[in-house]
């Protein structure tokens, strides 16, 4: 890992330092955002239809609308680089690069889903693609990313990190805990809130105290960003400053994505703390897929491109909600492996 340092007076930017030009996404990169992008968005649509007919028990908290932040973050990063999450996990496994089939099967507590069934919506792990889980407890999953980051630093490697909560989250002890070891020993952690402006049923006006967000890790020293979490474009370009800044051995950084949720705070959640206008107004203005999709046709890609990789997505999620109701259930055996005793 590179040694530790100070930023100087003249490397001085919004991260702590002078970073280098921010790649341009080629038409082949833009595509394939918005594939990743739009994967996310039939899953978890799918996942709500499912959940509607009974085939998915317990908690679902669904991505719809914040895809453009796991997106892009996870464009920014290499083989290595390890991640973790709260319960609202689906759009972040997928965008790690776990098969959709796997995901939707352990929804649906199948044999066949990441943690063979027995964690569900808000309790899955895949070592071999570097997510370390969905946390069902607000603003668990800080201390353990601050953790792998540790492990990260201890064995001198130049991996990062990513750390992603909530604005809900954001007002837990347990996170200056976290903000405050990982600045004192400038471990390469992004810490990244997912602002969706209601922390469940509670807008951030009412739960949180201060004028933003990315300022909160200032007392500790560690520089914060306000990004526009609509934007695939922006949250990637903000990634690969951040890890830029972590690899080169500077310290924790923080990222505020400005991003919002189409859906109740989970299938249970009504939403009527916010009118249909204010959704609808999100959605016709700031929509992260319709955006991007807008911005690839600029660039003389032919539209039956785009209906091709719909349709290919379609079949995808099609046959994961197939798979995740042909595996079979786990054998009553599986009661006593994987478990601590």
């Amino acid at each position: 890992m590179a040694s530790e340092k100070e930023p100087v007076a003249d490397e001085v930017s919004s991260l702590g330092y002078k970073l280098p030009l921010i790649t341009v996404p080629s038409k082949e990169e833009l595509i394939a955002l918005y594939r990743n992008m739009l994967v996310i968005r039939r899953f978890e649509e799918k996942a709500s239809q499912l959940y509607g007919m009974g085939l998915i028990g317990g908690f679902c908290h669904l991505y719809i609308g914040q895809e453009a932040v796991v997106v892009g973050m996870q464009a920014s990063i290499e083989d290595g680089d390890t991640v973790v999450t709260s319960y609202r996990d689906h759009g972040h496994m997928l965008a790690s690069g776990m098969e959709a089939r796997g995901v939707m099967a352990e929804l649906t507590g199948r044999i066949g889903g990441y943690s063979k069934g027995k964690g569900g919506s808000m309790h899955m792990f895949s070592r071999e693609k570097n997510f370390f889980g969905g946390h069902g407890i607000v603003g668990a999953q800080v201390p353990i990313g601050t953790g792998l980051a540790f492990n990260h630093r201890y064995r001198k490697t130049d991996r990062v990190s990513l750390i992603y909560l909530g604005d809900g989250a954001v007002n837990q002890g347990q996170v200056y805990e976290s903000f405050n070891m990982a600045a004192l020993w400038k471990l390469p952690a992004i810490f990244i809130i997912e602002n969706n402006e209601y922390a469940m049923g509670t807008s951030q006006q009412r739960s949180t105290a201060g004028l933003s967000m990315a300022q909160r890790g200032c007392a500790y020293g560690i520089p914060g960003e306000e990004i526009d979490g609509m934007d695939v474009l922006a949250v990637r370009a903000a990634g690969e400053k951040s890890v830029k800044y972590c690899r080169d051995g500077y310290g924790p950084c923080l990222l505020e994505m400005k991003t919002y949720r189409y859906r109740g705070h989970s299938m249970s959640d009504p939403a009527k703390y916010r009118s249909k206008d204010e959704v609808n107004d999100v959605r016709q203005k700031r929509d992260p897929i319709d955006s991007i999709r807008r911005l690839i046709l600029k660039q003389s890609v032919c539209e039956d491109t785009l209906k091709k990789v719909d349709l290919e997505v379609k079949d995808l999620i099609t046959e994961a909600a197939n798979f995740s109701q042909q595996s079979p259930s786990p054998d009553i055996d599986e009661l006593w492996t994987d478990v601590l005793i």
